[in-house]
């Protein structure tokens, strides 16, 4: 079975040092591994490299890390949200390598499939394909992007078993499964933990044999847009 915690300092214990890299599930604040986070950002690890599709809010998600001034770069597709992400980058202070977010979750999966690089058109004769290595295939040419391998990927599901299988939620998957293959070791927080067999086989979004150390998930959870309509007249 999978190394069961209650907090997640404890779950993160002997896992995290300085220079790391990070592969963190999310999508804004959709489906991210707060409580995770929020032990990242009390153990107080520096010059972190982190694969995510993007920091978070000023504030909340990863975003507080960049707060913190415990990351030193960053493998992104979207920095829109984060007014203090735009800062670090356009002042220098922080290195982001921007990748387009279909291929930073192929990235991901690769990474995570013992596949060190694959050929791709997106990008090609863009800044994404400065310094990569190119190559024609049927008269198109492709860009080699490099597979993500993490030391530590951290991810949220929205229900696991006790032997470490995961279910996400609906959108709330988003980058969790790709990231959650691609780690060295994959630390998950859920928000409901059952008995073996309670997740249908079907359901299984990530086996267990990704699965290291497992959480219950108890942040609250932020809403990043809240968009509302009239409602109608009865």
């Amino acid at each position: 079975m999978v190394e069961r915690y209650t907090r997640a300092a404890e779950a993160l214990d002997g896992l995290l040092f300085d220079g790391m890299t990070l592969a963190v599930g999310g999508f804004g604040l959709s489906g991210i591994p707060t409580d995770l986070i929020l032990a990242v950002r009390e153990h107080g690890v520096t010059d972190l490299t982190v694969a995510s599709n993007n920091m978070g809010v000023d504030g909340k998600g990863l975003g507080v890390l960049l707060e913190n001034n415990q990351v030193k770069k960053v493998l992104a597709s979207y920095v829109g949200e984060n007014k203090k992400f735009a800062e670090m980058y356009l002042s220098g202070e922080l290195e982001v390598e921007f990748t387009p977010q279909g291929t930073l979750a192929e990235r991901m999966r690769a990474g995570g499939a013992g596949i060190p690089g694959f050929y791709t058109k997106t990008g090609v004769g863009t800044q994404v394909a400065e310094g990569k290595e190119t190559k024609e295939f049927d008269g198109e040419t492709y860009v080699l992007e490099r597979g993500i391998v993490a030391d530590l990927a951290l991810v949220h599901a929205h229900t696991a078993d006790e032997y470490g299988n995961l279910r996400y939620r609906l959108t709330a998957g988003n980058f969790n499964a790709q990231a959650a293959t691609c780690g060295k070791v994959t630390v998950a927080e859920a928000e409901h933990i059952v008995a073996p067999g309670e997740i249908a086989p079907d359901q299984i979004h990530t086996p267990s044999v990704f699965v290291q150390r497992l959480i219950p998930a108890t942040a609250e959870k932020h809403i990043e847009q809240r968009t509302t309509r009239p409602r109608p007249t009865s």
